[in-house]
């Protein structure tokens, strides 16, 4: 047995089909007593039905989280809560709206609970994300992590499927990453695998039928165990990458890290075999790289960088933030590496399959 450090994240969960008729005892378990109201502007409609459950216990709501949490986003949202006399935060909706709530959070200090509708599993982990002058920075708070998380089923049956899929994706990635990263451990390597053969499972069934409630209800458990896995271990070279593409060049977040991941599995795939047997085991495929790009590109996501707005001139500008400040990785990256990350990204950008 290998030696390890595992330190359990303190929050709690309530999962199951209807648990959002919780949420008012979860409200009070939290002594909170005036409740700000967070999403993206598409999910207003969401964020409006639950300030009208809430009542009295509602402060208002903040429609207007976006990608990739702009500073000026931020800001703005802290100041709302601090004029509507909030003491907690509700975060209805995907990584974009968790983030600004982790956002406010970080500022403030006001509790999270945290509504998932997608599979970002952001609201597992306490890493938060800030982009400014274009640049996305992240760190690690424990103030960021919500406090309670309430997981339903029923309100990601209109999910559409294409982000669904790309959702999925990206809590795959988490996962991925967690069972190479240098302060891995055995408990994350079985939530891990756990979540990540939940999602695979669970994607096929969603395009086929996507109200399918059991199919969702494993998608959101995967994506549960998928972001608790990066809520306890560090991130690599495929999040440093998806958090330069997303940040500096503004793609897309679920779209980013499903394009990447196949290509950056490849990548590690020599440093790392006993992850990759496990990844490929979990997905029921004979290459942890090539099976991914499968998985993604047989339920209908895309697999290209040029698909998803991505410009060809900007690949040598990503390489060279990539590698100007990388995290740590089983495969060394650096300036020396530059090429081979260049490389990298030229696939990702061409939607080339990995061979291994």
């Amino acid at each position: 047995m290998r030696s390890f450090t595992f330190n359990s994240k303190p929050s709690r969960v309530v999962f199951g089909a209807g648990s959002i008729h919780h949420l008012e005892r979860e409200i009070e378990a939290l002594g909170a007593r005036r409740a700000l109201v967070l999403s993206t502007p598409g999910q207003a409609r969401q964020a409006q039905a639950i300030a009208d459950r809430l009542g009295p216990r509602a402060a208002g709501i903040f429609p207007r989280a976006v990608m990739h949490v702009p500073m000026e986003t931020a800001r703005e949202a802290r100041d709302e809560a601090r004029r509507l006399g909030a003491d907690c935060a509700i975060a209805i909706g995907g990584g974009s709206t968790t983030g600004l709530g982790k956002a406010i959070a970080l500022d403030s200090g006001l509790p999270i609970l945290a509504i998932p509708t997608t599979y970002a599993g952001s609201e597992m982990t306490p890493i938060y994300g800030i982009t400014e002058a274009g640049l996305k920075k992240t760190g690690t708070d424990p103030r960021v992590l919500p406090r309670t998380v309430i997981y339903d089923p029923e309100l990601t049956l209109t999910l559409p499927v294409a982000i669904s899929v790309t959702s999925g994706m990206n809590a795959i990635a988490h996962a991925a990453e967690g069972l190479y990263a240098q302060d891995s451990n055995p408990i994350m390597d079985l939530m891990a695998e756990e979540g990540i053969a939940a999602i695979a499972r669970a994607l096929p069934a969603i395009r086929r039928k996507a109200d399918d409630v059991d199919a969702r209800s494993d998608a959101l458990y995967g994506a549960w165990l998928c972001g608790a896995v990066l809520g306890n271990v560090g991130m690599a070279l495929h999040h440093k990458l998806c958090h330069t593409l997303g940040g500096s060049f503004n793609l897309p977040h679920a779209e980013v890290h499903t394009v990447v991941l196949p290509q950056a599995m490849a990548f590690n795939a020599v440093a790392a075999p006993q992850a990759m047997a496990r990844i490929a085991r979990a997905i029921g495929a004979p290459s942890a790289a090539a099976g991914l790009y499968d998985l993604a590109k047989e339920n209908g996501a895309p697999v290209a960088l040029k698909d998803i707005g991505m410009q060809a001139r900007d690949l040598d500008r990503a390489a060279d933030i990539a590698v100007s400040n990388p995290y740590w990785n089983p495969r060394l990256i650096g300036g020396a590496q530059r090429t081979e990350i260049r490389e990298l990204l030229q696939r990702a950008y061409d939607g080339a399959r990995p061979e291994s």
